[in-house]
């Protein structure tokens, strides 16, 4: 049985993927950011606090992976840790001033990335086939959560 990249979903979506984020960090690079702290941004983009934990789980990513990644944003003066007022073990993290001004242009290379990838698509195709991704998402996403 020959293996058929061009038929399989989980090739090209992970090909995709990977295009998306050479994509956006080319973008990114000229804003001293990397499509790696692009999770950290949607949570904290509205001006908001969370902790390490919450934004692991919106992430979907490892804590220690978590940590690496607000350790270096926080080096970089991009994100502030504060004291957690409720729980005096824990700390919340917000995006900088500097990096608050900087959302606007994140918002523009994400919306430029996405244009570029999804020309050709318009109205009831685009829509669909975001449909589609997210149907993807849930199915594996229900099948993960199955699982031990």
């Amino acid at each position: 049985m020959k293996f058929s990249r061009e038929k399989s979903a989980g090739y090209l979506t992970n090909w995709a993927a990977r295009l998306f984020a050479k994509a956006i960090d080319r973008r990114l690079k000229e804003l001293g950011l990397s499509s790696g702290q692009l999770p950290v941004f949607f949570a904290l983009g509205d001006g908001g606090a969370m902790s390490q934990k919450a934004l692991t789980e919106i992430a979907a990513i490892e804590q220690p992976t978590m940590a690496a990644t607000l350790s270096r944003m926080e080096r970089d003066g991009i994100v502030a840790r504060a004291p957690n007022p409720e729980d005096g073990r824990s700390a919340l993290f917000s995006l900088t001033p500097s990096a608050m001004k900087k959302a606007l242009d994140v918002r523009a290379a994400i919306a430029t990335v996405n244009a570029d990838a999804l020309e050709g698509l318009e109205g009831p195709d685009r829509e669909a086939f975001l449909a589609m991704l997210r149907g993807v998402i849930a199915n594996l996403e229900n099948r993960l959560n199955d699982q031990p």
